[in-house]
Formats: C-alpha cells, sequence, structure tokens
C-alpha cells in the first residue's frame, strides 16, 4: 500500500528501536558468473536440488528465480564490445612488444618520440583494444528485491509473510496455506510455490544469519564482492561513488537499477548496477506495486454499494407511498 516516501518499513511494521535496514547492492559489473551464490544459498538454506537441464542459455542451467532457486546468475551473450574504457594515457606511439624483449624495458633501442621506422609501422604491434573481440558476457545474481512497498505482504491471509526488523521480507513455511495469492503480486516474478508441498518460498536474506550477526550466505561466497551486505543507506551511497567512476571510465550503459526510493515499489532493499537495459537481465523496467490500486478500488466498491442501497430505500419508500 501507499505510504510516506522514505519512510523506513521497519517503522511502519511497528519495531521500535530496530536495527538500520539491510540489503544487498549487487554490482554486475565485476561478477564472474561462478555461482558460488547460488550453491551457498542452497547449502545454508537447505533449498533442494532441481534438474541441472540444459537451457539453451548460455551457462545459465537455473533459467530464473523459483522456489528451489532463490538465487540466478544470468549469462547474457551479447556481440558487442565490453565498453570503452578511457584510462587517460596513450602508448599507441609506443612498441610495448619491442621494449619487453629488451628484458629491462631499458629505453635505448626504442624510439624516443615513440615513432617506428617506417618500415616496421604495423609490425609486431599490440592489439589494439577495440580489435579484441565483438562479444561481452553480462552476468548478474538475481535475488528477491524485498521491497519497500512489497504488495506480496499485502495479499497474504495468514500472516505468513512478514517484515523483518532488518527491514527485509520474510515467508513462515509453517504458517504458509499453500494459497498463492504472493504469486501474481510480486512485480518481479519472485516467489513460488514449491510443486511438492504447494506453500510459497524466496529468499529470506538469510534471516537467521542477521539475526546472529552474520552476512547472507551468498555474500559470504561472493568472491569478488560483486554481492555486497550492509545498511542499505551506506550500500546507496557506495553504488553513486561505484556508478560515478564507470561512467568517469567510459563505461556509459552503467546504471543503478532499484536504488530509487521514489519509484513504484518505493525502491528496493536489494538493488543493482546494470551495464544495460533492465530489460536485458530480464527485469521490469518500471516495478510498480501491484496493490497500488486497490485502497481506490475499494472506495469505488464502497460508494457504488452505497449508492445501490439509496436506490433500493427509496424505490421502497415509493412504492409504498403509491399504494
Amino acid at each position: 500500500m501507499a505510504a510516506a516516501p522514505h519512510q523506513d518499513p521497519a517503522d511502519r511494521a511497528g519495531y521500535a528501536g530496530h536495527p538500520p535496514r539491510m540489503g544487498f547492492f549487487t554490482d554486475t559489473s565485476v561478477c564472474i558468473g561462478c555461482k558460488a551464490c547460488e550453491v551457498a544459498c542452497k547449502e545454508w538454506n537447505a533449498v533442494p536440488a532441481d534438474a541441472l537441464d540444459l537451457t539453451g542459455m548460455s551457462y545459465d542451467n537455473t533459467g530464473g528465480l523459483g522456489a528451489d532457486n532463490w538465487r540466478h546468475v544470468a549469462f547474457i551473450e551479447q556481440r558487442r564490445p565490453l565498453g570503452t574504457a578511457h584510462t587517460g594515457v596513450s602508448h599507441d606511439d609506443l612498441d610495448v612488444l619491442a621494449l619487453a624483449g629488451q628484458g629491462t624495458g631499458a629505453p635505448e633501442q626504442a624510439p624516443a618520440t615513440g615513432t617506428p621506422p617506417a618500415g616496421d609501422i604495423g609490425a609486431d604491434r599490440p592489439p589494439q583494444p577495440d580489435g579484441r573481440t565483438e562479444l561481452r558476457w553480462l552476468m548478474s545474481s538475481d535475488v528477491c528485491k524485498h521491497c519497500t512497498e512489497a504488495a506480496c505482504l499485502d495479499v497474504c491471509p495468514t500472516g505468513s509473510l512478514f517484515r523483518t526488523e532488518f527491514g527485509t521480507v520474510v515467508v513462515q513455511e509453517d504458517i504458509c496455506n499453500g494459497c498463492g495469492y504472493c504469486i501474481p503480486a510480486c512485480p518481479y516474478g519472485v516467489i513460488d510455490q514449491r510443486k511438492d508441498d504447494g506453500r510459497a518460498w524466496k529468499c529470506t536474506m538469510c534471516y537467521d544469519r542477521l539475526g546472529a550477526g552474520l552476512e547472507p550466505a551468498c555474500a559470504k561466497a561472493c568472491p569478488t564482492d560483486s554481492i555486497q551486505y550492509g545498511p542499505l543507506d551506506e550500500l546507496r551511497e557506495r553504488a553513486d561513488a561505484r556508478l560515478r567512476t564507470l561512467q568517469d571510465a567510459g563505461v556509459d550503459d552503467a546504471r543503478l537499477y532499484g536504488r530509487d526510493p521514489t519509484d513504484g515499489v518505493g525502491g528496493d532493499g536489494a538493488f543493482f548496477l546494470l551495464l544495460d537495459e533492465p530489460e536485458t537481465y530480464g527485469l521490469p523496467p518500471d516495478p510498480v506495486v501491484t496493490t497500488r490500486d486497490l485502497p481506490g478500488m475499494w472506495r469505488r466498491v464502497g460508494l457504488a454499494a452505497g449508492a445501490l442501497a439509496a436506490a433500493a430505500v427509496a424505490a421502497f419508500v415509493t412504492t409504498r407511498r403509491s399504494r
């Protein structure tokens, strides 16, 4: 439901003196697709193994998030260069292979001006960065976004889904009755029912580890710090700085996704630095909390019911008077 902008969800849930809101910042620019996060998540949370099928989607054998995949590493192959990183220096006029062949890099055999003899132009030159490849791999570890405005919470009739003191959203599997209302309510298609028991399952951000002061298993296992865990405000500052660094280096397509607290879900507790459009990663470009219009709908239903009741009373009174 709609709430005051920037209001801490743990405050709204009634927690007094709660810890800061915790979250994930996933920097896809340093993801290497090792899938350690997927394995660590399954190991810690006892998520069942699923079929390791060949999906035809590069090295992606999970296909997407689901009841048995609380982390999903996407592999996107694109026929385009990785991007142009401007280093601020240029060695185009130096024959670095010739310098390396001297052992010490002593400049006595290198042209003082960096200009090779006319007959040697083009010989033994290092490959130019733009000519190396036309293929790039985008890799990203997706997860539940732990929305500020979580529609799954709004529609759960049993209270199985609840907001934690850390601002995250967790499913209590012993209370879930398998109604499935939360599944179409999620704007990201994250939450899912397990086929063998019908209950809903998703990432808990390792709620049990957070309570013990530990970071979630996926972040702990990530070897490149692509998945970073911490207070959400600090992660947002870190992400802003990382975005500036990439854009200053010439990676113009870099962008943050889910970081804005004024977006359609009030910002995500798990947000991303992407290197392309969100749709490329299978993410909706403008997610909106699906229960946003419910209060207005119920008001209109109430008005319509009141009007019908008034019309029925008026018809009854008119009929009585006419007799």
